[in-house]
Formats: C-alpha cells, sequence, structure tokens
C-alpha cells in the first residue's frame, strides 16, 4: 500500500505544491507551501489516531493533508475541487487502490470553507488540521504592507490544537498579541472557519471550542 512517504516524496506532488504557493505568493496570500501541507497532514492523522480510528485511515488522513493544496497550482478559487481530480488521477497513477483514492479525494474537496463538508472523518479531520494553522511565519508581506489577513496571522504567537478524548472536545487555542490586532479582527476574518471546525468536531462525535488568551470564546 502507498506511504505517506511514497507521496510526500513523489517529485509530480511536490511540483504543484511548490507551484500552487508560488501562485497565491503572487496574489499577496499567506503561505501554503510544505509547512503548511506537512503541519495539517501530521495534525488530521493524530486527531483521528486520538479518536481511535485504525493505522490505516490515519495514514490517508496524512496523505490528504499532505496534498489538500495542490489545486492553488490551478487556481485559488475552486482549488478544492481542482486539487481533489488532480489528487485522485495522480494517486491512481501511483497504484493507490480506488477505494482510498476516492476516500482522499473526498476529503480534498471538502476542505475549503466556500464549499465544504465534513462528510467522513476524513473530511473531518482536514478541515480541522487546516483551519486551525493561524502562526507568524505563514505571513509573508513586510508589516507596512499587511492587510487584516496579515496582521491576525501575524498576531498570532501560540497556537496549539489539543484532542481530549475523555471530555468530548476539540480545542484549538491560540496566543494573540493583541497590540498588533484585537480579538475582534479574528473573528471577523476566521468565524465561517471555526463555524466549520465546529461542525468538524461533531461529525466526529466531538465538540469543539476556541480559547483565545485563556479566554474561551467558542
Amino acid at each position: 500500500m502507498i506511504t505517506y512517504e511514497d507521496v510526500r516524496k513523489n517529485s509530480e506532488i511536490r511540483a504543484l505544491i511548490e507551484a500552487g504557493n508560488e501562485v497565491l505568493g503572487v496574489i499577496g496570500i499567506t503561505d501554503h507551501g510544505f509547512a503548511h501541507v506537512e503541519l495539517a497532514a501530521q495534525t488530521a492523522s493524530r486527531i483521528l489516531d486520538t479518536l481511535g480510528y485504525d493505522a490505516r485511515t490515519c495514514e490517508l488522513a496524512r496523505i490528504a493533508g499532505y496534498m489538500h493544496d495542490i489545486g492553488n497550482a490551478v487556481n485559488r478559487s475552486n482549488h478544492a475541487m481542482s486539487g481533489a481530480l488532480l489528487g485522485f488521477d495522480l494517486l491512481r497513477a501511483m497504484g493507490v487502490d480506488i477505494k482510498e483514492a476516492t476516500a482522499i479525494m473526498t476529503a480534498i474537496g471538502n476542505h475549503d470553507e466556500g464549499t465544504a463538508n465534513a462528510v467522513t472523518p476524513l473530511c473531518a479531520a482536514l478541515i480541522l488540521a487546516d483551519k486551525s494553522d493561524v502562526r507568524r511565519s505563514r505571513v509573508r508581506a513586510q508589516i507596512e504592507d499587511f492587510d487584516i489577513h496579515d496582521r491576525v496571522n501575524y498576531a498570532v504567537v501560540d497556537s496549539f490544537l489539543t484532542v481530549r478524548k475523555e471530555d468530548g472536545i476539540i480545542s484549538l487555542g491560540l496566543k494573540i498579541d493583541t497590540s498588533i490586532c484585537p480579538v475582534m479582527d479574528y473573528f471577523e476574518i476566521f468565524l465561517t472557519r471555526m463555524t466549520l471546525c465546529r461542525a468538524a468536531a461533531e461529525f466526529l462525535g466531538m465538540n469543539f471550542e476556541l480559547v483565545i488568551n485563556e479566554t474561551r470564546m467558542l
């Protein structure tokens, strides 16, 4: 069976991740390169592992996390859909079983907040992993050129996604430097994403909470 390391070493997939990240850099969107997709891969897998899913399902979540943004090489618009189709063809060419390739395709196709739905465990885990990656190091613009998205990401000095199975809670904790942006700016930008995270957690039989500067906000 194809593994995460097989996918990670695939030159075509790596080229699409690099190209997509370059496209987003040109239009002023935060980093979506290898640091982001590798973090999404590990987080998605960790979520399902903590909740007791089998090792192969966790591996598929890791693969979906790594590949989820390849559609940005086509266009930012509808990148989840184009990435899903690209990913399916690439995985099948690598010899991935039709059911597993389809499961990964579905997860990729349902990760973007404009069209996303938590319809499988892989989808739910990928949504949570992707939307929880808010951090200063993703910002590419110079401070003098920051827009509100840049300020919000730059203001996050620490972030951590915790799965507390025994409490039935998936918690996103953020430490925000409010001298850079107020907490309300985070909600203005990311409320839709947090609502999607709540739906994803509920699909997994969990509740979602957002804690900012040690205060529960959601």
